[in-house]
């Protein structure tokens, strides 16, 4: 076992091809395990609580394929279902049988839970839906009422990716980091917890929780806003914490809290990383293998990303972006695999895991796959998390290979912007695939990744920028940068694909893809109906044969469809559920980069099934003129200034160089009225409705100079709208 950039393992089933499945198929070492379960669950014809939900159950989804009970449907989080109604003769036959509006047009991640007829799902600001899974009316919702001014403490737009259930109990995140137990028949709180281990700092919650052995597991997010991350599990019944494990080591001038924390403070140098938090949160995923009882769950980037800064550019930094195994009932550490030591460029190891059995080099294998930010899909053994194969999955430049000897990541000089000159990364921070769930179809041996390639030019500050505070993303890096050039920003949108891969795992090798138009596009569903769904960026629900790719069916949605898609039963007809609504990191922080000028924000939820006629109402649209601003006052120099200070604390919500993705106000399409309010605003008078307060860090002057910034983007655009002769681009957000 290595100490710096060690390996990990894993373990997951392997069912049957399309149309072999059977009420019992699925885990061939379970089959004991399966049948136990079967015997523990209620009989079929009793009537059950709402959302009665146990291990037992989740372990014996596969006699049950019309629930969706789990994250991932099972342990495994394959998020294949063996349910074949719809089919690739006859999904073209699907039309929509209902849709529900949800509350906040922002975006939505949500996988939803479909257990006995009801759907529980979450939208924007982390409000708690349950409807009918038949016809979509609402049964309860529930609002925990985030405070304003939390809503602004966090990266990537105010999400969820939805809730899990047990024993009659529906259980949540909310963005302000409480976990909130609600009675799953009425939606009343039952106990809420919080998780937040230091109010100082900008700790959120936008995952999903999971739930092992009676505990629910949650992470937190918060890594560029400076916190330390760790995984907490809280008891089912009281919300009383079971165990947390931290992933990055306190001060290295007190004792380290257990053996794992010994292990990796060993990786880290100086203390630096203690004033900086380290990073490390634990923002989505995680899976579980009942019968080796490991947990494995995803670790993410460092803080700050500058690892000069973090830990005077030495050392692995575990256990940051990196896969870690450990013991469900304790939280003990088991073993890690780390898939880009001392990483420095946002490469995450925060995406979706995947266990399966599989066939490698003649041997079956309990294998664990994860396709990271980084571009190499990996695949270990998960029982100690031994490198079996990792091969790019996207056109990488910041490693060549990874060497399978030592597991480790051979670095080229290509991207290594600590050297004192810019580097062009491929991929970019926004990674070759995101928190977008992957799946995986035991039939065909395939996994179906939502891929991507972007490149992001990344360099290194000399001095730090911004001291750590609330709010505030602090990079350690000169502020990511994209042109302002619309002719360039076209060049660049051109060169930002999106696809969707399906990958052989066992060749390492890609078997069929799909190209888009856009990155960002949805998470993945394959069934045993030889199907794989996916929902577009550019705002349709789309289907393919899972075996050849060839698409099958596709229906517009109205606005990007990001989340990934479920599929589940009622009185005998199949459904298949898109959560649609655009937003998140790309659209906030990539603005023209991004699909903001054809997508607009729209929230709902779309369920389809086979010969349904409803319709959906007409996409959101609102075209408007760019209002005349205030007079521009500041010099070039001021203008390049405030460029850098608008970017750093303003670019990762409303867009870097003032472009909005969308979903918050374009800010170059303020009126007078607004602009009269600017610098109240950045000094805290809009805080109840999600605006920073940057009394404390900006003068007076420098908000002016911001908003000067503003003003000269504002500009710009007239210029080129009058240049083309049309001033009514589509655009989101009020202008008065």
């Amino acid at each position: 076992m290595m100490i710096e950039g060690k390996r990990a393992v894993a373990r997951v089933r392997l069912r049957p091809p399309p149309h072999e499945h059977c009420a019992t198929h699925g885990r061939k070492g379970l089959l004991t395990a399966t049948l136990l379960a079967l015997l523990l669950s209620a009989p079929a014809s009793a009537a059950r609580l709402p959302a009665d939900v146990d291990g037992a159950r989740i372990l014996a989804a596969d006699s049950e394929p019309g629930n969706w009970l789990s994250h991932g449907r099972t342990y495994d989080e394959q998020r294949f279902s063996p349910l074949d109604q719809i089919n690739h003769h006859n999904v073209d036959k699907l039309g929509l049988a209902w849709t529900y509006k949800l509350d906040i047009d922002r975006g939505v991640e949500a996988t939803p839970i479909v257990v006995d007829g009801v759907m529980y799902t979450t939208g924007a600001a982390s409000i708690v839906y349950a409807l009918d899974a038949k016809d979509g009316s609402l049964l309860w919702k529930y609002d925990p009422q985030v405070p304003g001014e939390a809503l602004s403490q966090g990266c990537c737009d105010i999400v969820n990716r939805g809730v899990a259930v047990w024993k009659g109990k529906v259980f949540v995140g909310t963005f302000d980091g409480r976990l909130v137990a609600l009675d799953a028949a009425s939606g009343k709180e039952v106990w809420s917890v919080d998780t937040v281990l230091d109010k100082t700092k900008s700790y959120t919650i936008t995952g999903a929780p999971r739930i092992i052995k009676g505990k629910v597991l949650i992470g937190n997010g918060g890594a560029e806003f400076g916190v330390r991350g760790y995984l907490t599990a809280y008891d089912v019944d009281t919300g009383a914490q079971a165990w947390r494990f931290f992933t990055v080591p306190g001060d290295p001038a007190l004792p380290a809290e257990n053996r794992a924390m010994e292990i990796a403070q060993k990786t880290w140098h100086g203390n630096n990383w203690v004033k900086w938090g380290g990073g490390g949160t634990v923002w989505d995923s995680m899976a579980y293998d009942p019968e080796l009882d490991q947990l494995y769950v995803g670790v993410g980037n460092g803080s700050p990303w500058n690892h000069a800064f973090r830990s005077e550019g030495k050392g692995d930094n575990l256990f940051l972006s990196s896969i870690v195994a450990l013991d469900p009932d304790t939280g003990d550490y088991l073993w890690h695999y780390q898939t880009t030591p001392a990483d420095k460029w946002d490469f995450t190891a925060t995406q979706h895991i995947v266990l399966a059995d599989l066939e490698i080099d003649g041997t079956p294998r309990k294998v664990l796959m994860q396709a990271p930010k980084n571009g190499f899909f990996y695949v270990l053994d998960r029982r100690d998390g031994k490198l079996l194969s990792a091969k790019n999955f996207v056109p990488v430049n910041w490693a060549s290979h990874i060497d399978l000897e030592t597991g480790r990541p051979v670095l080229t000089k290509d991207a290594d912007y600590l050297d004192g000159s810019p580097k062009v990364v491929m991929p970019s921070f926004l990674g070759a695939h995101n928190w977008h769930p992957m799946s995986f179809h035991p039939g065909t041996g395939l996994v179906y990744i939502p891929a991507q390639e972007t490149a992001a030019g990344l360099e290194a500050q000399k001095a730090p920028l911004f001291i750590p505070h609330k709010s505030v993303v602090n990079l350690g890096l000169e502020v990511p940068d994209l042109p302002e050039d619309p002719q360039i920003e076209a060049s660049i949108r051109a060169a930002w694909k999106g696809r969707l891969l399906a990958w052989d795992p066992v060749k390492q090798s890609a078997a069929w893809t799909q190209e888009y138009v856009s990155a960002g596009n949805g998470g993945t569903l394959a069934t045993a109906g030889n199907l794989v769904f996916q929902g577009t960026a550019d705002g349709r629900a789309v289907a393919y044969s899972a075996d050849k790719g060839e698409k099958l069916w596709e229906m517009a949605v109205n606005s990007g469809a990001m989340a990934g898609p479920v599929t589940y039963t009622v009185d005998g007809e199949q459904y298949v559920a898109f959560m649609v609504g655009w937003g998140g990191a790309f659209t906030h922080i990539a603005g023209p980069l991004s699909l903001s000028a054809q997508v607009q924000p729209e929230a709902r939820v779309t369920v389809f099934k086979l010969g349904a006629k409803s319709t959906l109402p007409p996409p959101k649209a609102a075209p408007r003129k760019v209002p005349q601003p205030p007079e521009l006052t500041a010099s070039a120099a001021q203008i390049a200034q405030a460029r850098t200070m608008y970017n750093g604390l303003c670019g990762s919500c409303h867009g870097l160089n003032a472009v909005s993705g969308g979903v918050v106000p374009d800010l170059r399409y303020l009126g007078k009225s607004k602009h009269a309010q600017f610098k109240g605003a950045l000094a805290g008078s809009r805080a109840n409705r999600g605006m920073p307060n940057f009394s404390s860090i900006l003068s007076e002057a420098q908000m002016e100079s911001i908003q000067q910034y503003v003003i000269k983007r504002t500009l710009d655009l007239r210029t080129q709208l009058e240049a083309t002769r049309d001033q009514t681009p589509q655009r989101h957000g009020d202008n008065k």
